[in-house]
């Protein structure tokens, strides 16, 4: 049979060279809103566009791309990217490349790599209210970065508010009664029923938890039985340093005694005053903060909420002073990894 000859134009497409697809950062991802949020413009979800996007490298080029985003909406979800636990690290670092220790602890912990510790170990059956990361404190992450090792068998998710709505919610009376008095907190150590100093301190010296305290304004009183009181006042709001908004930042309704289950306050209640108590939170002058103030914030972060199921892998980036998160109880095992960075300094206080 005879071979039919091909014509010109055969050859002349042959030799034409392919021409390499480009695509730019930007069309690498696609952002968009969360589905299971009602606030377009509050928590955005960032997805490859295309596959085997490596997130470190990408995350390299377009960082500014990204803090940009975090200003604009507070939080971040990025999924789809195959992130490993072992490789949480290296993302946070190149996101927010000044990960800090975790200092002047609240809840138990523990670092699992450098700057990378596991989430607030408390039972499963314990909710954790939203709040912002150590608004009790004199400097406080303005980054917070959570990574979904393995998400629970039920529940277990990590609650997401939008503080600047919060701000414009919160009742003008008792904005007006938390300016006009300020907030104190006051912790109790070595009690066995809280953290011990020397884990909150990440120290076995007095004098450097001494040192410490002095320079972050805060009383120091030591008790018999190796007890340690501590006395903060703090700031009721903050002024982001980067957008100026000012946003409800204190843990006043984390740390008053009504956020204790009723059993566990009447049985600590019966052993202890209310300024003896593993922690509580008071007026600056040392009254008492009016239980149904501080039930009305933790009822309002609640109604503004964003939940959203963990997936494995994905990895939640949240500006400390735009969103405030918590934590629902939970059944199965859950492994959430997190790491803080950018520390900030409230040098008014």
């Amino acid at each position: 049979m005879e071979r039919q000859k091909k014509g010109p134009g055969f050859a002349k497409f042959k030799a034409r060279p392919r021409k390499a697809v480009r695509v730019s950062q930007e069309e690498l991802v696609k952002d968009g809103p969360l589905p299971e949020s009602d606030d377009a413009e509050f928590m955005r979800l960032i997805e490859p566009n295309v596959g085997n996007v490596n997130l470190v490298s990408w995350a390299e080029t377009n960082r500014d791309w990204i803090r940009s985003k975090l200003l604009c909406h507070g939080a971040l979800l990025f999924r789809g990217f195959g992130i490993e636990p072992d490789q949480f690290q290296e993302v946070a670092r190149t996101i927010c490349p000044d990960l800090l220790d975790y200092r002047e602890r609240a809840a138990p912990r523990h670092e699992v790599r450098a700057n990378v510790y596991t989430s607030t170990e408390f039972p499963a059956d314990q909710v954790i209210p939203l709040h912002h990361e150590m608004s009790y404190s004199h400097n406080w992450p303005q980054h917070i970065l959570f990574y979904c090792e393995q998400p629970a068998e039920r529940d277990g998710r990590t609650p997401v508010a939008n503080d600047r709505l919060v701000i414009d919610r919160i009742d003008p009376e008792v904005k007006e009664r938390f300016l006009e008095k300020g907030v104190m907190y006051i912790r109790n150590y070595g009690e066995g029923v809280d953290l011990p100093w020397r884990e909150v301190f990440q120290t076995e010296d007095r004098a450097e938890v001494e040192a410490y305290c002095r320079e972050a304004g805060m009383e120091v009183q030591w008790r018999d039985g190796d007890r340690l009181q501590t006395r903060a006042v703090r700031q009721v709001l903050a002024t982001h340093p980067e957008t100026g908004d000012t946003l409800w930042f204190n843990h006043a309704h984390l740390f008053h005694m009504s956020n204790l289950q009723p059993a566990v306050r009447e049985a600590l209640l019966s052993e202890f005053a209310p300024d003896e108590l593993p922690r509580n939170a008071f007026h600056a002058d040392g009254s008492a903060i009016d239980e149904a103030d501080v039930t009305h914030v933790r009822e309002l972060y609640e109604e503004v909420a964003v939940r959203f199921p963990w997936q494995q892998g994905d990895l939640l980036l949240v500006d400390n002073f735009l969103a405030s998160h918590g934590r629902e109880s939970f059944g199965g095992q859950r492994s959430i990894l997190v790491a803080m960075a950018d520390l900030y300094t409230n040098t008014a206080l």
